[in-house]
């Protein structure tokens, strides 16, 4: 079983919009709100700063810029890693079942390998998952379905056998494109979409209820 990091096992924007309105303060750009930050969330650092100095979507900005002002982000987003950051609810107790249980898991983000595993560390998430996949581990990242095709095979399981569980659009295509079972989570960083209509196999309002789904499949 194989969870995505940020939206679906905490909710990481108090610490990454502090880090970009650093960033925007420092080069004397334009302040972004947190809740424009939300949006940008889940296609990993480099986007999502391209996304904060444009002010869009889209994140289209000269070469130079990015260059200039990726460093400083980083910067700050390593002095705010686990500042204000929160587990969601019933995921602590749900992957220590999971654990007890003896069901394999990973976890597959496109947050940067230098990030992820100091914050799963500093919330003691780390000793939940036998494989931990960032943005920046194989050549390809969610949406590409790389990523868990790669868990699927170091576990030695069928692609069948998987479940991904996430909160956006990156997540379920790419659980999709891998013939993974997909669970798509409503509270996280989905952007304009509507959970309902990004195609997965289920969707859910609480972390915990994923336990009930594997006990009605079993």
């Amino acid at each position: 079983m194989a969870f995505d990091l940020d939206g679906t096992l905490l909710d990481s924007v108090p610490d990454i919009a502090q880090a970009v309105a650093h960033t925007m303060a420092e080069l004397k750009l334009p302040a972004r709100e947190q809740e424009q930050v939300r949006g940008w969330i889940g296609n990993g650092a480099q986007l999502l700063i391209k996304r904060a100095l444009s002010g869009d979507i889209k994140g289209d900005v000269p070469d130079d810029v990015f260059e200039k002002a990726y460093p400083v982000f980083l910067k700050y987003y390593t002095k705010f890693l686990n500042k204000d950051s929160v587990i969601y609810e019933g995921v602590t107790s749900t992957l220590a079942s999971f654990k007890a249980s003896g069901i394999k898991l990973a976890c597959i983000t496109n947050k940067p390998s230098q990030f992820t595993e100091p914050l799963l560390d500093d919330l003691g998430l780390s000793q939940y998952f036998d494989k931990v996949v960032c943005g920046d581990t194989y050549a390809q990242r969610k949406p590409h379905p790389m990523p868990l095709l790669e868990v699927a095979e170091f576990f030695s399981v069928s692609p069948q056998q998987c479940i991904m569980v996430g909160d956006s659009v990156n997540d379920i295509k790419a659980a999709q494109a891998a013939g993974f079972y997909s669970i798509c989570v409503d509270y996280g960083y989905h952007g304009d979409y509507d959970v309902h209509q990004l195609g997965a196999d289920v969707v859910i309002s609480h972390f915990s209820q994923i336990n009930q789904l594997l006990q009605q499949a079993a």
